[in-house]
C-alpha cells in the first residue's frame, strides 16, 4: 500500500516539485525485522532505510524506525510510533557540492502517518569542529505539536 501511495504522490507532483526523499536517489530499504505478530495484516517491524545526503557527496544516512502492522498497518492508515536511531557514515570522499551549507537544513523526510506526521532528518553543520551533525525527530503538522523523541550522530568533514 505504501508503493501505491509513493506511486500517486510521485505522479501527482508537477515536475521539479518533488520532495527530496520521494526524489529518483530518495530512501533505499535495506531491510525489516517483524518484531510483533499479527494474525490480520503484516506484523508490527522494524525498518531500516540508507538516505544519501543531496548536497553533499559521500555521505550516507541509516534511519531505523518503527511501522505499525495489523490491518490499519497494512492499509497506510496507522500512526507509526516515534521510534527511531539513526547513522550517517562517510561511505566514500565526504564533498559540499555546493561549496556552501546553511547552519540548519531539514534534509529528508517521510511520512509517519495518513494526515499529520512526519519524520525528519536534519543536517547541521558544526563550523568549529568542521563536522555535519544530523539529527532525526518527528513533527506533527497543523500546530498539534511535535515530539521530543530524536536521535543523533555526526559525520567530520575530513573523513576518508
Amino acid at each position: 500500500m505504501r508503493r501505491i501511495m509513493l506511486l500517486a504522490t510521485v505522479l501527482a507532483a508537477p515536475a521539479g516539485l518533488v520532495p527530496p526523499a520521494l526524489a529518483a536517489d530518495g530512501p533505499a530499504r535495506i531491510g525489516t525485522v517483524d518484531t510483533t505478530f499479527r494474525l490480520v495484516g503484516r506484523n508490527d517491524r522494524v525498518v531500516v532505510d540508507r538516505y544519501d545526503d543531496p548536497r553533499v557527496d559521500g555521505v550516507s544516512c541509516y534511519v531505523s524506525r518503527a511501522e505499525t502492522g495489523g490491518v490499519t498497518g497494512s492499509l497506510g492508515l496507522a500512526t507509526d510510533p516515534n521510534r527511531f536511531s539513526i547513522a550517517c557514515r562517510a561511505v566514500g570522499p565526504v564533498h559540499i557540492k555546493d561549496g556552501k551549507l546553511p547552519t540548519n537544513e531539514v534534509v529528508f523526510g517521510e511520512r509517519a502517518s495518513p494526515l499529520f506526521k512526519e519524520v525528519r532528518v536534519s543536517r547541521m553543520y558544526d563550523q568549529d569542529k568542521r563536522v555535519l551533525v544530523y539529527l532525526v525527530w518527528s513533527t506533527i503538522s497543523l500546530g498539534t505539536g511535535g515530539s521530543a523523541f530524536n536521535s543523533v550522530t555526526a559525520v567530520p568533514l575530513d573523513a576518508r
